[in-house]
């Protein structure tokens, strides 16, 4: 495993902000970590890198223990913080190349340089001066400096943060391209990034974990609600679509197409082909909506408090 954590606890006086959690990453899983406000996950990010010791727990990276090893570990991780701290009065690539000097690169620094540069898409703005930079192009030399000595396990905090849409869709795929083979964290509040990113989803709540599962199950089995959109290839009629079983009410679309809502939504789709059978109804489409992941995320954050048994994953 590239992360393993195990009962990981950190405790300030009365307060548990991390308590117990346990999880493992593996090479090539891009997981999306999330939380609310004070939920414990940037203490958990400082935890596994080696920035803030655990009060108890075990945590290893690429097997390495970030207590005992944190020096291998660090050489392992790339980090980028929510708050990115640069030096604004350096210049973009001078302060990459204090960067590769601290990870000891050697004359291989001049390369990753120029080629974090060009993943990062700097190079425009890399003769400047951080502080001269936008937040946008900030975020990106945070980035550029995670990937510098290219590690096996990148932690990401926020790395989206101040960026266009144009640029968000670059460091997207760049991030989707290095999860094919690193292990790869992603802390955001923005969950349509979870949802174009992530294929599995931790999320942590008062310190504990309450959900860790592939982000298609968490969506399945918290569906509490939604419609189906069907299009018939003959007219229909409300009177007619509301006699199907668990539908609630339906709205009519454009050409022939209707919203069935239900609380039920497989049931009804089953019903739905059954009613198109008996009534020699030709069916062109049929698509249901699932269930967003910030839906989902309101109703696991605001249920009844966690026990501190982390749920089991299907992975």
């Amino acid at each position: 495993m590239s992360i393993l954590v195990s009962q990981l606890s950190k405790v300030y006086g009365e307060q548990r902000a991390v308590d117990a959690i346990s999880f493992e990453l593996k090479k090539g899983e891009i997981t999306g970590f999330l939380g609310p406000n004070g939920a414990g996950k940037s203490t958990t990010m400082k935890m596994i890198t080696g920035f803030l010791p655990p009060t108890s727990g075990q945590a290893s990276v690429c097997g390495y223990d970030v207590v005992s090893q944190s020096l291998e570990v660090r050489k392992r991780v790339g980090y980028l913080p929510e708050s990115n701290p640069l030096y604004y009065d350096m210049y973009v690539k001078e302060f990459l190349e204090f960067v590769a000097g601290v990870h000891q690169l050697g004359k291989a620094g001049t390369e990753r340089i120029r080629k974090v540069i060009d993943m990062t898409g700097l190079l425009p703005e890399s003769r400047k001066k951080i502080g001269a930079l936008s937040n946008g192009y900030k975020q990106r030399v945070g980035l550029a400096q995670a990937l510098l000595h290219d590690p096996e396990v990148l932690i990401l905090d926020e790395p989206t943060t101040g960026l266009d849409p144009n640029q968000l869709a670059d460091i997207r795929q760049l991030i989707k391209n290095l999860g094919t083979d690193k292990t790869v964290i992603l802390s955001t509040h923005i969950m349509q990034e979870v949802e174009a990113l992530c294929g599995r989803v931790i999320i942590i709540n008062k310190g504990k974990i309450v959900a860790d599962d592939q982000l298609a199950n968490l969506q399945q089995q918290n569906a509490t609600g939604g419609y189906i959109q069907v299009t018939f290839g003959e007219a229909a009629t409300t009177g007619e679509l509301l006699q199907i079983p668990g539908v609630s009410r339906v709205t009519a679309q454009e050409s022939n197409t209707w919203q069935l809502y239900t609380n039920e939504v497989d049931t009804v789709r089953k019903n739905l082909l059954q009613f198109a059978l008996i009534n020699n109804r030709n069916i062109l489409s049929l698509q249901s909506n699932s269930q967003s992941l910030e839906s989902i995320f309101r109703e696991i954050t605001k249920r009844v408090e966690p026990t501190g048994e982390t749920p089991a994953a299907n992975r």
